[in-house]
């Protein structure tokens, strides 16, 4: 079954991240690192709420999270202070580069109907 060969090198994946002793990213925390990181910018509290359909006050607890990590940066927009910016940092750049690395060398390994069933 192709799900559960996806499903496997998903567990194998998260297995290898947690033995490497590396934060423990909630999904929301995940699906607004790779939101900031993979889509264009700017992204601002209101439009993560809004593109991830979760309450501001849910987007505001995650990134506190991750920005006591350093993954992400919140600035005041320059021209209207209320705006809140989300950036990009270094070392959420470099966390994401290495996890990336676990994944690719997890799709390496897999069997070829692994990785495309």
């Amino acid at each position: 079954m192709a799900s559960t060969d996806n499903l496997t090198s998903w567990r194998e994946v998260m297995c290898d991240a947690v033995r490497a002793d590396g934060p423990d990213l909630s999904m929301r925390q995940w699906s607004i690192l790779l939101t900031v990181y993979l889509r264009p910018g700017p992204h601002t509290v209101r439009a993560l709420a809004r593109d991830l359909n979760v309450p501001k006050p849910a987007i505001s607890r995650a990134l506190d999270a991750l920005s006591i990590l350093g993954f992400v940066k919140r600035v005041r927009d320059a021209n209207d202070k209320r705006i809140v910016i989300v950036q990009k940092t270094a070392e959420g750049a470099i966390y994401l580069d290495n996890f990336s690395r676990l994944v690719e060398t997890h799709n390496e390994d897999a069997p070829l109907g692994a990785m495309y069933g």
